[in-house]
């Protein structure tokens, strides 16, 4: 119904008509708010394409055969294609390349585990390459270097080339891995790196390893020459007849906090795709070299190693002040490190 305006004067009641807002003022408007409209619209459904373009064009499914069961967050990007800068991969492009990284401490065994993958006609472990400050100085340092290594443009010794079918490095805790574990971990879930764990069970005899080893950095014992690694039994001799002396006042307080940076790093790491192996089990058991390279996903071999052990025997053979040590740890949960071979 029109409403009408009345209005009261000295001569009467006047009532007047609505003003009508003329026609083509409202299809000005009505035909404004169409136009905004759809232009709101346009832009919309661009951005929404454009994205939708992007994810399609980064993301390339690869069929993997992994086993019915296998967690799908553990299927990503675990095989790749690298295409190196620095060298062409010929006949092997097509051949999927894996990605790993041996996290681990020094004098755990690490330098002798990697030469056994090395061992591996298709397994290339580049060494403790992050040992450089320029290359862990920050994450972006470090983002650099895992790209160039993964890439395989990290050229060294072990490099296999084209036909690596496993690619890594050995990785220290304190070479800037607990700093910045947290990049860390994203790359190595958003590019499909494994972890491989490992330490040593008997920290006490890993403690006279890094002692021994220090000294010799500056003593030189074999020939004036300091080696961390030794290929003959007379230059093992030689090396292990420097015995340490355990300051046994800090003693629990370090194997306390060694437990505790292995316990971190897992803690830190538990959302990538690992496995955790200890020294003593490797030496004892060579079939986990098996369950190794089933995890690197390469055809299994018999993998072999020229290093020599420097520390054999009975601890007490290896350290100065072994009374002392000895009555520290006895009664302690550390106390089965003073009989372990390993």
């Amino acid at each position: 119904m029109a409403e009408y305006i009345c209005v009261l004067n000295k001569d009467g009641l006047i009532i007047k008509p609505p003003k009508k807002t003329p026609v083509f003022l409202r299809m000005i408007v009505l035909v404004f708010a169409m136009v905004c409209g759809v232009y709101i619209c346009s832009i919309c459904l661009k951005q929404i394409s454009t994205h939708r373009k992007f994810n399609i064009h980064n993301i390339q499914v690869i069929d993997r055969p992994f086993p019915a069961d296998y967690p799908k967050h553990l299927q990503i990007s675990c095989e790749h294609f690298p295409v190196p800068e620095t060298f062409s991969r010929a006949e092997c492009e097509h051949n999927p390349v894996r990605y790993f990284a041996i996290l681990s401490m020094q004098r755990s065994g690490s330098g002798w585990f990697e030469t056994l993958l090395n061992s591996h006609v298709n397994v290339s472990s580049n060494g403790e390459i992050f040992s450089v400050l320029d290359r862990r100085r920050n994450a972006s340092s470090i983002i650099k270097t895992l790209d160039k290594v993964y890439n395989l443009d990290f050229y060294t010794s072990a490099s296999k080339n084209e036909c690596s079918a496993a690619v890594g490095f050995k990785w220290m805790l304190n070479q800037g891995v607990m700093v910045h574990h947290k990049e860390i971990v994203e790359y190595f879930n958003r590019r499909g790196v494994a972890a491989i764990f490992l330490f040593r069970r008997n920290l006490l005899r890993r403690m006279v390893s890094v002692m021994a080893n220090s000294y010799d950095r500056h003593a030189k014992l074999l020939n004036g020459t300091h080696k961390s690694h030794v290929h003959s039994v007379e230059e093992a001799e030689t090396l292990s007849k420097y015995k340490p002396t355990i300051d046994s006042t800090l003693l629990i307080e370090n194997l306390k906090e060694v437990e505790a940076t292995a316990a971190k790093a897992l803690e830190y790491f538990n959302s990538t795709r690992h496995i955790v192996l200890y020294y003593e089990d490797l030496v004892k058991n060579r079939t986990i070299l098996k369950d190794v390279q089933k995890f690197l996903r390469v055809p299994l071999m018999e993998l072999t190693s020229r290093q020599v052990k420097i520390h054999k025997g009975p601890l007490r053979d290896h350290v100065e002040n072994w009374e002392d040590v000895n009555k520290t740890l006895i009664g302690t949960s550390y106390e089965s490190f003073l009989r372990a071979d390993y």
